[in-house]
């Protein structure tokens, strides 16, 4: 534990619960005082199922000790959020596997980006026609920032509540990422996917490859937030 006259100087500061025998990180966390150590104590109070506390005790029950790291400090809190952030978001990019269930602090607006993603997020102009017979995905809650057009498709193709008239018409596959069209794919084919304990036993997904130059042009990198509706669910559009 930290003495009081640390505590002073320390501030707030930025942290990470290191493993000690891989010599990784699996939690990164921003506090003050002895914040740092609360999860040890937590883990050992409690046995509810947490994945950061089943770590802490796994690691107990082995006869070894978290490593606790201060990455940084002498920091306000807004400027701890921030470092914080930033690494949580640099950890998942490269893979790392920590046990943050909640994402850093600004992540979706300040945070890891391609340069890519920099140029839409500030440049995207609105789509106002959709001009080929297109359905638009939100891929929202499947796809990470900074990840590879392999990645949008594996996001993108699968598995959708589409009906026939869908299917049929759709041509192309538009990818929307929070607000902005990323990433445009020709449809070649549907397929069923069977959702074991869903209320709709059958969703649908597609093959296809990355459409042309000339049908791309016409869609990435453009904003349909001016089209969402406020509290809107559905992840499928075919207008704007």
């Amino acid at each position: 534990m930290f003495d009081n006259n640390s505590i002073e100087q320390l501030g707030f500061y930025v942290y990470a619960l290191i493993h000690p025998e891989t010599n990784k990180p699996f939690y990164i966390g921003k506090g003050s005082g002895n914040r740092i150590f609360n999860h040890k104590s937590n883990a050992l109070k409690t046995d509810n199922p947490n994945l950061r506390l089943d770590a802490i005790r796994n690691i107990i029950d082995s006869g070894l000790e978290v490593k606790h790291i201060i990455l940084r400090h002498g920091l306000n809190e807004k400027e701890a959020f921030e470092v914080e952030a930033s690494l949580i978001d640099f950890g998942k990019y490269i893979g790392l596997d920590t046990f943050n269930i909640v994402e850093g602090h600004h992540t979706f607006d300040r945070g890891l980006m391609t340069s890519d993603e920099v140029i839409r997020r500030y440049n995207a102009k609105p789509l106002e026609v959709l001009i080929h017979p297109v359905i638009i995905i939100n891929i929202n809650k499947k796809y990470k920032k900074g990840q590879s057009i392999e990645a949008i498709y594996e996001s993108t193709k699968q598995a959708w509540v589409v009906g026939a008239k869908g299917r049929h018409e759709s041509k192309f596959a538009l990818a929307e990422y929070r607000g902005i069209i990323i990433e445009v794919f020709e449809i070649k084919e549907w397929y069923p996917v069977q959702i074991n304990g869903a209320k709709i036993k059958f969703r649908w997904g597609f093959n296809g490859i990355v459409a042309k130059a000339e049908i791309r042009d016409v869609y990435v990198n453009k904003s349909i937030a001016h089209t969402k509706k406020p509290g809107a669910s559905n992840p499928i559009k075919y207008i704007l």
